[in-house]
């Protein structure tokens, strides 16, 4: 029974993590976003989104990562079999992957805390796809396990981070006709 507990929570804790990793990098878009507009307005603006990104990071991203990898350990030590599966060393690697963009979130933000804009808002929305990638992948790996397609999953996520680029240009190019038609 403990087992399914665990489980729960973790799922609770996925949940929560990566909510607040899209709503991280959303706002550190928004952050980039508001150097382009005149004083008093981007002063208040990048007041107020390092607050927010400040709370969501310390009060729902974290903690949503401590409960998923807390409870993915309790599951372990209730089934310490699943160590010998081959899919869950690559899921356990991919999500060692998502810890460090974790903290490498919790860096940027930082740094954009002290007027260190090192990316555009359009590198920030590439970087938000990073965990959506990651989420393909783990999600397969624990639907599928040592049953995974690897050409087709190859070719799924090799099709969808290419959608996610040509939606990028695109989005970009809308971005730009717009901010055009408004000066003109």
């Amino acid at each position: 029974m403990a087992y399914f507990w665990f489980k729960s929570f973790h799922l609770i804790g996925i949940v929560v993590w990566f909510a607040g990793l899209f709503y991280l990098v959303r706002l550190f878009v928004y952050h980039a976003e508001a150097e382009d507009k005149p004083e008093p307005a981007r002063s208040i603006l990048k007041e107020q989104y390092q607050l927010m990104e400040k709370r969501l990071y310390g009060i729902i991203t974290t903690p949503g990562m401590v409960v998923t990898v807390t409870m993915a350990i309790a599951l372990l030590i209730t089934e310490p079999s699943l160590l010998k599966d081959i899919w869950l060393h690559l899921k356990l690697g991919l999500v060692a992957l998502l810890v460090a963009y974790h903290f490498y979130c919790g860096w940027i933000m930082r740094q954009l805390a002290t007027n260190k804009i090192m990316f555009t808002s359009q590198q920030f929305r590439g970087l938000n796809e990073v965990p959506t990638v990651l989420l393909l992948m783990i999600v397969l790996l624990a639907v599928f396990k040592n049953n995974l397609p690897v050409n087709t999953t190859i070719a799924v996520v090799g099709c969808f981070v290419l959608g996610m680029i040509i939606f990028f240009q695109l989005y970009a190019l809308h971005r730009q006709r717009n901010t055009q038609q408004v000066v003109s």
